[in-house]
């Protein structure tokens, strides 16, 4: 039933207090009725205008045609076109306070033609067909501490295309194609969620999303907002989490954008010292403007609850914290208190992530935060920021340096993968190997790896049956689990051909495993932020580059014994202590520059520990440890 719209005073009164949540609702373009007409209404932000109309399919691009009408003190504009429908496209012709004539896309607008277009197109999600009920029903008693979370972090352009194309974005799948491609995969390969990149709209393909001109806009290029429905519906009724990168530190410079929006800065900082990061040629958000709070919280809150969306990726925290970020001396501006915080960026997230964890039970905030910067992870009421995670990036950096080395130079950095346990409980963290690490010219993570070409396929099982163990829920890039070798490019799909390869079959084999094993376990992730549930056998191996651990579970049982030798050397007789006397079943196993083996209950390797002291426990157990082997044995406590 459409319904006739107006700018309310209580719509302005919630908007000038960054509490009117469902703005998205108001702003923006909307199916509407007036005097018995069917038309659409229409509703604009730009307080520093002189004049605002609307241009269109509708009115031939006249900008005299729809003439809007200002609504109150903040500066909204809004009318009523009886001719308009949805599926055409428009924009707001601006006349700034200087004079200045802009073509401006719609800041809320759900729909946008395919770049290198850049109108907002009218459309009406109203009417969406969910049948998710299952999922979202389950997914309020998903409990991040306790529950697994292996996460598949893919870009849908550059996953899979279809036959006969090799460059750019066409020939890539849609919404719809991805759904059902990527839940086969994901089943397959035992991940629980799949991250998106670039979904909210975005002009640069080469951005990969990450410069946002559309905050409620789900992007054209893979379809429509109902077809992006439909993926995020499928994906539940297979099982599949949906989490989205979410980019509220920063927006470009494009003219039809947010930039200078009303001929005057008005969803950036005014000073340029703030307003701008020079690096990147982008522009800040102001955080202590309540309207643009205000947008950026309604941006988070259209995704979890209007578009089922699971959680949110918010990229670039630390730029948005910190006030010298990127800056040199002189080009930026101290805190009232003469600190580098940004103040009001902090309150910003205490206020969204307090909200959408509060109204959303299950719900995960995620922060791609790079620094110490204290309890990202930790209650507002407790001065914490009040995400649910944050990426583990010291881990990764630690990890990747390790695993870059030759074996022979290991030793000598021993502590590079022994110093994340020291504050894995600092925070919640996700340990990540993301698209970030496999472009720029740093290599997939295959080619990272020393070695021949069996050497370097044999170093990424062992460090990614390293990374399984590791405390902290888990993250990998598309491609890097079946052994991509070329570098990602949005341009070109993954080298699925190099599956042709046994090695990499064997690889993409034993990643699943891995996940499997995860999943299988408890022990590998309801303990993830308990430190009863990790403990080193030996973690000062250095001469021989071996690393053993404990992971363990709340209820004694099941608890897996990792023990990873990261040299090409083998032991024919291995020795490690353990803390019990019982029995130790091989349950995952790999070694050397062959094919992993991933083992069944056929050739499961078993030994009964011994009353003989080894690495400072009573007990211990022998076998054969290979070059290069990761091997996980499963024990209870008796």
């Amino acid at each position: 039933m459409r319904k006739e719209y107006h700018f309310t005073d209580y719509d302005q009164y919630l908007f000038g207090h960054a509490t009117h949540y469902d703005i998205y609702n108001k702003l923006g373009s909307h199916t509407a009725v007036k005097d018995g007409q069917e038309g659409i209404y229409f509703a604009v932000w730009a307080p520093h205008a002189k004049s605002v109309s609307v241009v269109g399919d509708f009115n031939g691009w006249d900008t005299q045609a729809d003439p809007m009408v200002w609504t109150g003190d903040l500066g909204v504009w809004e009318c009523f076109i009886s001719g308009a429908a949805v599926g055409q496209k428009y924009k707001y012709f601006i006349i700034g306070s200087g004079g200045q004539e802009l073509y401006k896309a719609d800041p809320f607008a759900n729909h946008a033609e395919l770049r290198p277009g850049t109108a907002s197109v009218i459309c009406d999600i109203s009417e969406l067909k969910w049948t998710d009920d299952k999922w979202m029903k389950a997914r309020k008693s998903f409990d991040i501490e306790k529950d697994p979370m292996l996460i598949y972090e893919c870009h849908i352009g550059s996953w899979m295309k279809h036959p006969f194309f090799e460059e750019g974005i066409e020939g890539c799948y849609t919404y719809r194609e991805f759904a059902e491609a990527i839940a086969d995969y994901c089943k397959e390969m035992s991940y629980t969620h799949v991250e998106l990149m670039g979904i909210e709209e975005y002009p640069f393909d080469g951005s990969w999303g990450y410069q946002v001109t559309g905050y409620f806009a789900p992007t054209s290029r893979y379809g429509t907002p109902e077809d992006f429905q439909y993926m995020v519906n499928y994906l539940h009724e297979k099982g599949i989490g949906v989490i989205l990168d979410w980019v509220p530190a920063h927006f470009p410079r494009d003219a039809h954008g947010l930039a200078d929006f009303d001929g005057a800065p008005l969803y950036e900082y005014a000073d340029t010292r703030k307003g701008e990061h020079k690096e990147w040629g982008t522009k800040v958000f102001d955080y202590s403007r309540l309207e643009v709070k205000n947008f950026l919280i309604a941006s988070a809150l259209f995704w979890i609850e209007n578009m089922h969306i699971d959680g949110l990726r918010v990229d670039a925290v630390a730029s948005m914290l910190y006030l010298d970020y990127n800056r040199k001396d002189g080009e930026w501006v101290a805190n009232e208190y003469g600190g580098n915080y940004n103040l009001e960026a902090i309150e910003f997230f205490k206020h969204l992530n307090s909200l959408i964890l509060g109204r959303n039970k299950g719900a995960v905030m995620i922060a791609e935060e790079s620094t110490a910067f204290p309890r990202i992870t930790g209650k507002p009421e407790d001065d914490g920021l009040g995400f649910s995670m944050k990426w583990n990036m010291g881990w990764m950096n630690d990890f990747l340096e390790y695993m870059k080395l030759d074996p022979f130079f290991r030793k000598d950095n021993h502590h590079k993968m022994t110093f994340s346990t020291s504050y894995a409980y600092s925070e919640r963290y996700i340990l990540v190997l993301s698209h970030d690490e496999v472009v720029h010219l740093k290599c997939s993570m295959l080619e990272k790896m020393p070695g021949l070409m069996g050497d370097k396929f044999a170093n990424l099982r062992a460090g990614y049956t390293f990374m399984t163990g590791h405390p902290g829920k888990k993250l990998l890039f598309m491609g890097q689990e079946f052994g991509q070798h070329r570098e990602w490019s949005e341009a070109r799909e993954l080298d699925w051909f190099v599956l042709e390869d046994e090695q990499n079959r064997s690889l993409q084999y034993y990643v699943r495993a891995l996940n499997r094993l995860y999943r299988r376990y408890p022990a590998l992730y309801e303990t993830d932020y308990d430190p009863r549930g990790f403990e080193w056998i030996n973690a000062d191996d250095n001469y021989r580059s071996i690393y053993s651990f404990m992971r363990k579970s709340l209820d004694g049982k099941n608890n897996l014994l990792f023990v990873i030798n990261f040299t090409p050397i083998a032991y024919d007789d291995f020795r490690v202590g353990v803390p019990v006397k019982g029995r130790f079943s091989l349950v995952l196993g790999t070694g050397g520059p062959g094919a992993a083996k991933v083992l069944t209950s056929k050739d499961k390797l078993v030994r009964m520990s011994k009353k003989s002291e080894c690495d400072g426990r009573p007990y211990s157990i022998g076998f054969k440890l290979p070059a290069y082997g990761a091997y996980v044995f499963k024990f209870d406590y008796i």
